[in-house]
């Protein structure tokens, strides 16, 4: 393979188990796919996207009913692209990386495009690899406002894994005590070390999960703000629309209208 090869597909639910010699970008706009990279284990879903660097074992599983954009990028490839050296280093290491509602629509539309006009691809596969590396240049592993992953490692503080539990769970209570548990860790030496991690409280950290989830069904769903408001885990409309208010300074009404 000396090009960039991207194609829309839907993973099915066998278990499959392999390597090869390209690396390859995952990026789904509906469904689900657990996908584990040398054992390291995350879901590819909307908000959640994968790097697999070439020759690094990995096995998925999809649900049967995801729309999954497939990215293969042989070596040769790279060096004729923009930024070349720096699109490499973004496969220095496997990672999952949370993709936010802009990066989610591109993948989206350029889906559709890339089923309308499939003589493309390679113009397709080159503008998505760009706005992958630009978005992880500027905020690595996190969403726009949100914490920035960690510097440096950190004891038994799995964000991914953390994220991803959350964004399960955004309609239903979130206590700390339950985080804390995920990582076999008490309150208190929890609430200390993902301050340390993130430079947020769990607390904030999760609200920015709700509201950022909120912001793309806001923007892209028919949902009634009510319905978005007890879908990402608030009491009612109206303490959803302060909190939204708050966070990006117009209220989700607003927003909407300035959306259509």
């Amino acid at each position: 393979m000396a090009e960039l090869a991207l194609r829309a597909t839907t993973l099915g639910s066998e278990h499959v188990a392999h390597a090869h010699d390209h690396h390859q970008l995952i990026l789904a706009t509906c469904g689900t796919t657990e996908l584990a990279v040398e054992g390291r284990g995350d879901r590819v879903t909307g908000g959640r996207g994968c790097l697999i660097p070439c020759a690094r074992d990995h096995d998925y599983r999809g649900d049967g009913r995801n729309r999954t954009l497939v990215l293969d990028i042989s070596l040769a490839s790279l060096t004729g692209l923009r930024d070349a050296d720096a699109i490499s280093r973004l496969f220095d290491q496997p990672r999952f990386f949370s993709v936010p509602p802009q990066l989610r629509q591109l993948a989206d539309d350029l889906m559709r495009q890339l089923e309308q006009c499939p003589g493309l691809h390679h113009e397709i596969a080159a503008l998505l690899l760009r706005a992958l590396h630009l978005h992880l240049r500027s905020e690595p592993l996190a969403w726009e406002g949100g914490a920035s992953l960690p510097r440096r490692p950190c004891e038994r503080l799995d964000l991914p894994r953390l994220e991803a539990w959350i964004d399960r769970h955004l309609a239903d209570e979130i206590r700390v005590e339950q985080l804390a548990g995920l990582c076999a860790l008490s309150v208190s030496h929890f609430h200390s070390r993902f301050r340390e991690f993130t430079g947020v409280t769990p607390q904030a950290f999760v609200q920015e999960r709700r509201l950022r989830h909120a912001r793309s069904l806001v923007c892209h769903s028919q949902l009634t703000l009510g319905q978005v408001a007890a879908l990402v885990g608030f009491r009612d409309q109206a303490s959803f629309s302060r909190a939204y208010r708050r966070r990006f300074g117009r209220p989700p009404s607003a927003e909407r209208l300035r959306a259509e």
